[in-house]
């Protein structure tokens, strides 16, 4: 009975850190603090990422326009903690393939990034759920 007892325990602690969480749905962006200063969103257009189980897609939506998918990649949750490697980008980018490390929290209907970019830059990104 307690060999069951503390495997029971293991279980539901190694579930709880396991990735069983997901960022699965349509998030908006809406603005940021970059190395201490406040930058809102854009105003001619949108952005928006797509996150499914694993995988995340961004675009840059504009009234008249397709929508333009500038990003894409994969994530990954342990813990408190997203892992994001970008696998697309449609402009240059110095992220590619790179892990990137973000403390993640979701406050209500909003998606919360804090880190450090291997760039030095320190982010702060707020994305509020749309879907």
């Amino acid at each position: 009975m307690k060999k069951l007892a503390i495997g029971a325990l293991v279980v539901v602690a190694a579930s709880a850190f396991s990735g069983g969480k997901t960022l699965a749905g349509r998030w908006e962006y809406l603005g940021g603090i970059y190395n201490g200063k406040k930058d809102g969103p854009p105003a001619e257009y949108t952005l928006q990422r797509r996150y499914d189980n694993a995988q995340y897609e961004a675009f840059a939506l504009q009234k008249g326009y397709e929508p333009e998918r500038y990003e894409a990649g994969y994530y990954s949750l342990k813990g408190d903690t997203c892992i994001e490697t970008e696998t697309f980008s449609s402009q240059d980018s110095k992220l590619k393939d790179i892990p990137v490390h973000y403390l993640f929290e979701i406050r209500n209907d909003t998606l919360i990034f804090k880190g450090k970019l291997p760039s030095g830059m320190v982010v702060e990104e707020y994305w509020k759920r749309v879907k």
